[in-house]
């Protein structure tokens, strides 16, 4: 039995491109910054951030030019690929992508400033960011697998 599953939660790190191929298809090209946090064996904070190629088709492409902005909150749920191809020059290049298979966007920023039908507290609330999982705070005996 083989899987190619992918789970990314990430910020949108640039403006999401929208073409299409030479068939018609509509193809959105963008990339997503992940971030891991953890304490370094001084105690002092870790942090590192990979950036992820992230490809759309069809109506996820139209989906993610029209909703998506940089910076905004992104879950993609798709399957790595790998790809090569030879450059101008002759020379072999590779490339690791994420072909999404599902989206779902993030809260959206409430963009006119102080200008909300919500209460103070659920805006708040919304606007909050995702928590971080201190890898201290993991047990692997509480891993059920």
């Amino acid at each position: 039995m083989n899987l190619n599953k992918v789970f990314l939660i990430g910020r949108v790190a640039n403006v999401p491109e929208i073409q299409s191929t030479q068939s018609g298809r509509k193809v959105c090209k963008l990339s997503l910054a992940t971030s891991r946090i953890w304490k370094g064996q001084d105690g002092s904070k870790k942090e590192e951030t990979n950036f992820h190629n992230i490809i759309l088709w069809e109506r996820l492409a139209e989906i993610a030019s029209s909703y998506a902005t940089k910076g905004s909150l992104l879950l993609i749920e798709g399957r790595i690929q790998n790809r090569s191809w030879e450059d101008k020059e002759g020379k072999k290049r590779y490339t690791t992508e994420i072909i999404a298979e599902n989206i779902q966007l993030g809260p959206k920023p409430n963009k006119a400033a102080g200008i909300s039908d919500k209460p103070k507290k659920q805006k708040e609330e919304i606007d909050e960011e995702l928590p971080v999982i201190d890898e201290d705070e993991i047990d692997i005996k509480d891993i059920p697998f």
